[in-house]
């Protein structure tokens, strides 16, 4: 399959839509992205890349830098990870404190803000040797030591995330944080705060797509089985409250940032992963969403 072709139709299209969606401007560090930054990148088990546009430069990728904590999550805890997160679509905002109250500090799901600050949590045991762990972690399984947290977001978000100091501080009243609010949001700041492109991610997550296994860091980074089960988590509740709309367009497990980035994987197949700030209502890239609804279309790729 011609995938760089498909890439180039697929910009050229997208490249007309004049609706591009609003700026995640409630992070001031965020604020001044130009809404017309358009990258996307194909990363394939064979080992192939293809892309256009911006999908070398770099971006903060916000909620995608969920999938690495929970896959460092599944890592040490393994299947003790959903007693303490659920794994059911949240129907509600990523940022939402509702459901937490009569659930009992139990997040629905571990991409929600409340869930992946108790994924932070189960790996932190201090808070300077997480994020440099975490960082070599994602450096590995992109294969780019220049993956780098962007510290001045890191702060812009300490500075702003009063909600997610609730959510924190909420989940700890029942119990289900075991360190302390403030050590588990410094970690989840500068997790949120990871820099990449879209080509660095297509690469990163490519493990899903290959039943576990990573060709730059040459490990099993999951086994199948946790592959399998990531992927399903992915499909259900990767993309916020609007999961069902994507995989109504999409048909892919994937996840998204408010930095406008998406990931979406074809298990045996490739990684797609595709970058423009202009966000929908959801939350999700407005751009981002059609280039993936296209790319599927296209290729006739999809999980169903």
């Amino acid at each position: 399959m011609d995938y760089q072709k498909i890439l180039k139709d697929i910009f050229s299209e997208v490249s007309e839509m004049e609706q591009r969606g609003k700026i995640a401007n409630y992070i001031p560090a965020l604020a001044n992205i130009d809404a017309h930054k358009f990258g996307m990148a194909v990363h394939t088990i064979r080992g192939d890349d293809f892309w256009v546009g911006n999908a070398h430069e770099f971006f903060s990728i916000q909620s995608i830098a969920k999938v690495f904590t929970l896959t460092k999550a599944m890592q040490i805890h393994d299947e003790d990870v959903w007693k303490r997160v659920g794994k059911e679509p949240s129907g509600t905002s990523f940022n939402s404190l509702v459901q937490l109250e009569y659930e009992e500090g139990i997040p629905r799901n571990p991409f929600m803000n409340a869930g992946a600050l108790v994924i932070t949590d189960m790996i932190t045991k201090s808070t300077g040797k997480m994020k440099k762990e975490l960082i070599e972690f994602v450096r590995n399984l992109a294969g780019n030591n220049q993956v780098s947290y962007d510290f001045e977001v890191a702060q812009s978000e300490k500075e702003t995330g009063y909600r997610n100091v609730a959510l924190a501080n909420f989940i700890k009243s029942f119990g289900n944080l075991k360190n302390q609010p403030k050590d588990v949001l410094d970690v989840y700041y500068h997790q949120s705060a990871i820099q990449m492109s879209c080509l660095d991610l297509s690469r990163a997550f490519i493990y899903l797509a290959n039943g576990g296994l990573s060709p730059y860091c040459k490990q099993q980074v999951l086994s199948p089985r946790q592959t399998k089960r990531m992927n399903s988590v992915l499909l259900t509740s990767g993309m916020y409250d609007a999961v069902g709309d994507f995989a109504y367009k999409v048909g892919l497990p994937g996840k998204s940032g408010v930095g406008g980035g998406i990931v979406a994987i074809i298990p045996g197949h490739l990684v797609v992963s595709v970058w423009s700030p202009g966000l929908n209502t959801s939350g999700n890239s407005q751009i981002g969403l059609k280039a993936l609804e296209l790319f599927t279309t296209y290729t006739g790729l999809s999980v169903f």
